[in-house]
């Protein structure tokens, strides 16, 4: 499970400014016209991290453009944005990576959040070396070879221990204590957000350093920084159960869509074409390497991609 967590009222009708920065405290934003009856506005919440971006300037740019919807759209971390969606501040979450206490709550219990189907993409967290660095020391794969090599690792924050380099403190990880369980010569140092983790992970690529990072797939940045997996013990169901006792690689995790009931049973064509929204990785890392690394407005990059990928979205449509 990949989150990543952080309540003023207010619209956020713009993806531009999202493109890299994390996730700001706004677990109370929503747009005024979230769940408002009879008018054709689609509130959509979107996360920090560029491909759950990615999947809402095409959502947006298709609703705008073909179906004549206003899209608000609020930036709301993880599980804040389940609350949000349960009480009709947002419609839909386009992109989640498992959360089973917010799932049996809202959905199985209080049945006011209803599951709108598969993204079309599995996710995927895991420890990361770059490939040049696997090229000089092939073991280095292997988690049991860690202790050996942590010394190459070693920054100015981890001090005498090596350097694991995680994202946001609000992403929720198990790093911490995988590091205890697995007795690894290891310290967790938070980059602060995507956008400040991939600007280290690119300078030590540039430079040929070593680092060892968590990171997850979908995302474009293997495109431009070719990482290897670094094999954790396996993970099998329930092995991650207890946060404290974690001493397992993370799940591969399909990725869910999710609709605020109201808005799932009278959402009208948009609803309709949210449950239908399915992409693969590659259209997601498509559109997510136009935002991030081309620099296009994630409106300009929506438009790109759905010019130039008509039958998969008419689908959506029908």
């Amino acid at each position: 499970m990949r989150t990543r967590t952080a309540y003023s009222v207010a619209a956020v009708t713009s993806l531009a400014l999202l493109s890299g920065c994390g996730a700001a405290d706004m677990t109370k934003q929503a747009s005024p016209f979230a769940n408002a009856q009879g008018a054709r506005t689609v509130t959509l919440s979107v996360q920090s991290w560029v491909g759950a971006q990615a999947n809402v300037a095409v959502a947006q740019y298709l609703l705008e453009h073909k179906l004549g919807y206003r899209v608000d759209t609020v930036q709301v971390d993880e599980v804040p944005a389940w609350d949000a969606l349960s009480q009709g501040r947002v419609d839909a979450i386009m992109e989640d990576w498992g959360h089973p206490d917010q799932e049996k709550r809202y959905v199985d219990d209080k049945k006011t959040i209803t599951r709108a189907g598969g993204l079309g993409v599995t996710g995927h967290i895991g420890w990361y070396v770059p490939t040049y660095l696997v090229k000089q020391h092939p073991d280095i794969t292997d988690w049991q070879n860690l202790n050996k090599y942590s010394s190459l690792f070693r920054t100015a924050e981890s001090g005498s221990k090596g350097q694991l380099m995680d994202g946001s403190p609000s992403y929720v990880t198990n790093d911490k204590a995988l590091v205890t369980n697995l007795k690894l010569n290891y310290q967790v140092v938070f980059a602060g957000s995507e956008a400040a983790q991939i600007t280290q992970m690119k300078q030590f690529a540039k430079e040929k350093k070593p680092f060892l990072t968590y990171w997850y797939a979908p995302q474009w940045l293997f495109k431009k920084v070719p990482m290897t997996e670094v094999k954790l013990p396996a993970y099998k169901e329930g092995c991650d159960a207890d946060a404290a006792k974690v001493a397992c690689a993370y799940p591969h995790t399909p990725l869910q869509k999710y609709l605020n009931t109201d808005f799932a049973k009278k959402g009208g064509k948009a609803s309709a074409f949210l449950k239908k929204f399915k992409w693969t990785t590659e259209d997601q890392n498509e559109v997510s390497l136009m935002i991030a690394d081309q620099k296009l407005s994630p409106a300009d990059a929506a438009k790109k991609w759905v010019d130039d990928h008509p039958a998969t979205w008419k689908a959506w449509l029908s």
